[in-house]
């Protein structure tokens, strides 16, 4: 990235998955880029899957997306049915899908935020197997069409890049996520001095 200060935006919702969402959060702030959590909910606390209360640094409205590189969506069944209602969320997502100097992550069930508003439509992804059948559908789901053929190549990798659209396939897969984004936004070297201060072995 050419900008001085490198700026991740992540969603933060009731009902996502917590170690998706802050260990995310947590390798990227070791790497040194700034990460804001923002809450699509109507306050800043949102309660995580296994009922843990999180407070987002700011509510989603009130963040600044012209200065942000990235958009990252945790998953979480019901976090990413609460992501998927948000207009803003979706939105944002198309716009930065749409520029190629920025980058949209999601992770687990997540992926299928992105395939609801096409951005994935023509493009190599992954996610939870639970929710494969609804990301490989892509637009077509959203356009009533269910006789189409899959619009989106499922990998079944712990972590796919297609170009600027991250996807991650769930929370066993976090580590390897946050790394490819950190090697993405920070560089190798950053990506692979973390995992082995955290002792994990990234590819």
């Amino acid at each position: 990235m050419d900008r001085k200060e490198i700026t991740a935006i992540v969603f933060m919702a009731d009902g996502m998955e917590m170690c998706e969402c802050l260990l995310t959060v947590d390798i990227l702030r070791r790497a040194g880029i700034r990460v804001i959590t923002a809450s699509v909910m109507e306050e800043r606390t949102v309660t995580a899957s296994h009922q843990v209360r999180i407070e987002a640094d700011v509510l989603a409205n009130d963040a600044d997306y012209e200065k942000a590189d990235i958009l990252i969506l945790p998953g979480g069944r019901v976090g990413t049915e609460n992501l998927a209602t948000s207009e803003l969320v979706t939105g944002q997502c198309v716009r930065f899908a749409g520029d190629g100097s920025r980058y949209v992550a999601a992770i687990c069930a997540a992926p299928s935020v992105l395939s609801g508003t096409g951005i994935l439509d023509g493009r190599r992804a992954t996610c939870h197997p639970d929710f494969a059948e609804k990301v490989q559908a892509g637009s077509s789901i959203s356009a009533g069409d269910a006789d189409i053929s899959p619009l989106v190549t499922l990998t079944h990798e712990s972590v796919t890049v297609d170009g600027n659209i991250i996807t991650g396939q769930g929370l066993g897969a976090t580590m390897d996520f946050a790394l490819c984004i950190t090697e993405i936004l920070a560089g190798k070297e950053t990506a692979d001095r973390i995992a082995a201060a955290t002792c994990y072995r990234y590819r």
